[in-house]
């Protein structure tokens, strides 16, 4: 069916209006604007995903005179702003496992593409709905089983592998392959199609969201707003940007860890200004929305990426390696218990956002979930003095590696044989050193250089620490013995 921007809006009003008043006669006091003197429903949550936006793309972060934020700055302004949030797991569906599991890749069964979630894993959505929420879903899902070759992500996904999102539910598996800059395809919860056409993705996906936020909701909620920009469209080969919008970027500024080497940053980056930029003002058009609808003091409201872009310019990919460009990602969040306009600059995974979110709302973490709420940094200086500031990075596709990312140091060991089709080896050698503070932009690999023996020996230690308590064997690591 084609969305009708006049209609949509009307869609499921009758269907809404019949939920809400079976669902407030089951739960009177979890109204959103209960009369004075009930009791107020549990905050909201909003995760904003955004595919590939790398972190020095937004402007609050002060490293790129191009870029244009407006909405993500005011969302930094009004809450917190993560400076050094990492990805545990630098490519499109392992990361997402991490996220809506709290587990790092290689336990969730989606330790690369194409593979699917574990059907027996709590997850975010599983344990907000057992607290009274729904669990809503809107856009890129990427976790239900089959890779691409076999045609994963063309078509509905099974109410099993939605991974406890099991109310609201528009989405494709893939939606890089299911749909185009301005038409395409996903499926409601039923399987029904939704098309669009001569529309922009990102317009599409938010006149969905807003479609959900403007009905009546009886229970608080989650929702998850998974986009594909700036993430490039897989059949073209390229990013593309809202029409007229590379033109606009032509001569942008150039990360300083972009120009000195080869890659396509010099043909793509004007499309990836412009899809940083819809998905700006896709954000703000969503924070008015919930103003106007009443929920803003009362919804947590997270922006982030599954991971960075390098361009080329270190593998043969976009990501899938363990440079800044890939690893860090740009993490906001705002409302209840996150407000106060700051700056946490503690080292942060994703590991640790299901967690955190939970927490945020009074609900306890499954034991399963590896990662650990961060929401003591907001308000105890003991929390963030105790905080390890040690992230394990695991690598697939590009290479099977392994990392341990500090504030300081990113030591990386990697398979010398260049296999791939495993989720993890038992012989790993040396790969990478680089020094965080006083080569940000990781120009210079240290690996191999005696000076830094002594270091690479602690790293690797520390290293070994976060593999084991990931659930991985201990492997052997030879050092490197050349200074590349």
């Amino acid at each position: 069916m084609t969305v009708n921007r006049r209609n949509f809006l009307l869609g499921t009003a009758a269907a809404a209006a019949q939920a809400g008043i079976a669902s407030a006669l089951s739960n009177p006091k979890q109204t959103q604007g209960s009369p004075a003197g009930e009791q107020k429903s549990k905050p909201n949550i909003i995760i904003y995903h955004s595919d590939q936006f790398r972190w020095d793309f937004v402007g609050a972060n002060g490293l790129n005179s191009s870029t244009r934020t407006p909405n993500l700055d005011a969302l930094a302004g009004s809450g917190t702003n993560f400076t050094h949030a990492v990805t545990n797991q630098p490519v499109c569906a392992p990361s997402r496992s991490t996220l809506v599991t709290g587990r790092y890749a290689t336990e969730t069964g989606v330790w690369r593409n194409g593979l699917g979630l574990r059907e027996d894993l709590p997850t975010i959505a599983t344990e907000l709905r057992e607290a009274g929420y729904t669990a809503n879903y809107i856009g890129k899902w990427h976790l239900a089983p089959g890779s691409e070759a076999e045609g994963g992500g063309r078509g509905p996904v099974k109410e099993e592998h939605r991974g406890g999102f099991l109310d609201l539910w528009e989405a494709s598996n893939a939606l890089e392959f299911s749909t185009h800059p301005y038409e395409g395809t996903i499926w409601d919860r039923d399987n029904n199609p939704i098309t669009f056409k001569d529309q922009y993705r990102v317009d599409f996906i938010t006149d969905r969201a807003e479609k959900f936020l403007r009905q009546r909701q009886d229970k608080p909620f989650l929702l998850m707003v998974s986009q594909l920009e700036p993430h490039q469209q897989n059949d073209l080969g390229r990013m593309v940007g809202p029409k007229g919008s590379a033109e606009r970027f032509i001569d942008a500024y150039v990360p300083v860890d972009l120009r000195g080497f080869p890659g396509d940053w010099h043909k793509q980056l004007p499309d990836y200004y412009g899809a940083c930029e819809a998905i700006d003002a896709s954000v703000g058009r969503l924070r008015k929305i919930l103003d106007e609808e009443g929920l803003a003091e009362n919804t947590i409201f997270l922006f982030m990426s599954d991971h960075g872009c390098h361009f080329m310019t270190r593998n043969q990919e976009y990501k899938r390696s363990t440079h800044n460009s890939s690893l860090r990602i740009p993490l906001l969040v705002s409302g209840p218990g996150f407000a106060n306009a700051r700056q946490i600059q503690e080292l942060v995974g994703i590991v640790h956002i299901a967690p955190t979110l939970l927490d945020a709302v009074g609900v306890t973490a499954p034991a399963s979930m590896q990662g650990r709420s961060f929401l003591p940094l907001l308000r105890d200086a003991d929390a963030r003095a105790g905080w390890s500031n040690k992230e394990l990075i695991q690598i697939s596709e590009s290479m099977t590696g392994r990392a341990i990312r500090t504030k300081d140091w990113t030591y990386c060991v990697a398979d010398p044989t260049g296999m791939t089709d495993q989720p993890a080896s038992d012989n790993y050698h040396e790969y990478q050193l680089y020094d965080e503070r006083n080569d940000p932009h990781e120009l210079v690999n240290l690996a191999g250089r005696k000076e830094y023996r002594d270091l690479s020996n602690e790293l690797h230690e520390e290293l070994r620490k976060l593999m084991a308590a990931a659930g991985e064997p201990d492997p052997q690591v030879t050092p490197a013995k050349l200074y590349p």
